[in-house]
């Protein structure tokens, strides 16, 4: 990270100016840990989101989408335990009173207020539970700590960053908290992500950066190949860092610090993959274009196959080989090179002789990284993972039960 670009200690959501939040256990999953949260600024803010492009949508991910729209927003409301998806017209009328209760409680539109929820799906909320809990919850601020711990679900802990940025417009920071562990392949973009600024950034260009970084990062994760209903990444800008107005023209840093941001949250959820004991790192260059550099990485991160030999610590290039192969990415293997935590095992389509011992004791590592040149073009991208563990099977064996 630059000189312009600081991580904050023990930064989060609420660590730009004026953004507070809190959480409370409302008992939604009957455990004592907090199940339910509220983030929201001072004063009104600029906001944009991505969305889930599955075709059934939870009813939180409708509901902030028409909130969306006018592109503003001064408040989210999260749950863990329960997705409130397929849950029909009731599910929708809950979601509406979510809104509609913290609303009332800080004094907002029922519009400016977004909504979140996360758990199993096809099972309504204890709304009785979420409306004592909304009434009981404190805003601080340092409360994004406690909202990070009450979206999780089998996330194993919070995800959580914040950084403060030098730029020309003017010093600002970017905060940020995500959930996700499982059911992690996002198109977007289980996964929820909220980003605060208190830079003075203009909405269609907010919309445009948060899209830019989402495609960087948590668009280029996996950790099962499955995707969720819910997925949704939100940002709220309320300008109280009294920055020059921070658009396309002067926006590279905003963008820069964005993206950091969002990376940083996106490896977190695939560390913490159910099960994981790895994070996997891809990278693709010179494939025709990016499209096909970014569709090779993702499809080899995600292997079953290779997951499984990963976390085994089996050197067994041909996995890797065989999930590139069928990628859909043009491959012509005389000209491929191969590299497994940076020792090569394939140059111009052939095999190279490697250790076998001395690599597989590497992968026992907790970080694994697998570099592939198809030299072919300049197009390049890179995708993150972790291993696939018995563990992962024993946790979703009995998600329900």
């Amino acid at each position: 990270m630059g000189t312009e670009l600081k991580a904050i200690t023990s930064g989060t959501v609420t660590s730009p100016q004026g953004f507070l939040a809190g959480a409370v256990k409302a008992g939604i999953k009957n455990q004592e840990k907090p199940d339910l949260a509220i983030l929201c600024s001072e004063k009104p803010c600029v906001a944009a989101g991505v969305f889930t492009t599955a075709a059934m949508k939870a009813a939180p991910v409708i509901l902030s989408q028409a909130h969306l729209k006018a592109g503003k927003a001064q408040a989210v409301v999260v749950n863990s335990g329960c997705a409130n998806a397929c849950t029909g017209d009731s599910g929708m009328a809950d979601a509406v009173d979510m809104a509609k209760l913290v609303s009332e409680k800080l004094g907002l539109s029922v519009d400016d207020v977004l909504v979140a929820s996360t758990g199993i799906i096809g099972v309504s909320l204890p709304m009785d539970r979420i409306r004592a809990g909304i009434r009981q919850i404190d805003l601080t601020g340092d409360g994004g700590h406690e909202l990070a711990r009450a979206m999780m679900t089998t996330d194993t802990f919070p995800k959580e960053i914040a950084i403060s940025v030098e730029s020309k417009p003017g010093k600002f920071t970017i905060g940020g908290v995500a959930k996700g562990a499982g059911m992690i392949h996002p198109d977007m973009a289980t996964m929820l992500c909220f980003l605060t600024t208190d830079a003075n950034v203009e909405a269609r260009f907010l919309q445009s950066a948060l899209r830019k970084a989402v495609n960087v990062s948590f668009n280029m994760i996996t950790v099962d190949g499955d995707t969720s209903p819910s997925d949704t990444v939100a940002i709220l800008a309320n300008g109280m860092a009294g920055t020059e107005k921070i658009n396309s023209r002067n926006g590279e840093l905003f963008q820069k610090a964005l993206d950091e941001v969002c990376l940083y949250l996106a490896k977190c959820v695939a560390r913490d993959g159910e099960g994981a004991t790895k994070l996997i790192e891809v990278a693709v260059e010179g494939a025709l274009n990016e499209m096909q550099a970014r569709l090779a990485a993702r499809i080899v991160a995600g292997s079953p196959l290779f997951k499984t030999a990963m976390h085994g610590n089996d050197p067994n290039w041909g996995r890797v080989l065989a999930a590139l192969g069928r990628s859909g990415a043009k491959v012509d293997e005389r000209k491929l090179e191969g590299y497994l935590n940076g020792v090569c095992v394939m140059k111009q389509g052939s095999i190279v002789p490697f250790d076998r011992q001395e690599v597989s004791a590497g992968l026992a590592g907790k970080e694994i990284s697998v570099r592939l040149h198809l030299n072919l073009g300049r197009g390049k991208a890179v995708a993150w993972g972790c291993d696939l563990s018995e563990e992962y099977v024993t946790i979703n064996s009995a998600y329900t039960s």
